[in-house]
């Protein structure tokens, strides 16, 4: 993989859902506190999106920072940048467009992102990953049909 081919631009779209796969990997391996903030284009922030959460644990911490990669290089996506990892205290995983940060409980109380970046709009997990439409249309064409 060429550094051309990993920061090749993504779509909104792309971005989000890649961004909901990261969500996904940091729920399945039990992360605490999950938050996402979308940053204000205002604020001079480096990145569309912070993800972040919390491990009890450094094998914790290494588990969620290795099923989030894993799931975004099954995408053919690869992190611009890793670091923290060996010492699990804080690890920030770059994406370009979004950030992934695992912390500790203690580094998170410490470095205190959700504060120091209070202009970015904080969003639920829930509202983030997009619901499937309904195709209403296609049903009421239907009933109108056999009527």
């Amino acid at each position: 993989m060429t550094a051309q081919q990993r920061s090749a631009p993504r779509t909104k779209n792309e971005s989000k859902k890649q961004l909901s796969e990261a969500l996904a990997a940091c729920q399945d391996k039990k992360a605490e506190e999950i938050t996402l903030l979308q940053m204000d284009p205002s604020s001079g922030a480096f990145t569309d999106y912070f993800l972040i959460c919390s491990g009890t644990n450094p094998r914790q911490i290494q588990a969620i920072s290795d099923e989030v990669e894993l799931r975004l290089k099954r995408s053919g996506v690869y992190p611009n940048n890793i670091e923290g990892y060996k010492q699990a205290e804080w690890v920030l995983i770059d994406y370009v467009d979004f950030v992934v940060h695992i912390f500790s409980e203690s580094a998170r109380r410490y470095y205190d992102l959700e504060r120091l970046w209070k202009s970015a709009k904080k969003l639920e997990p829930a509202e983030f990953v997009a619901k499937p439409r309904r195709r209403r249309a296609s049903a009421s064409t239907g009933a109108k049909r056999r009527a």
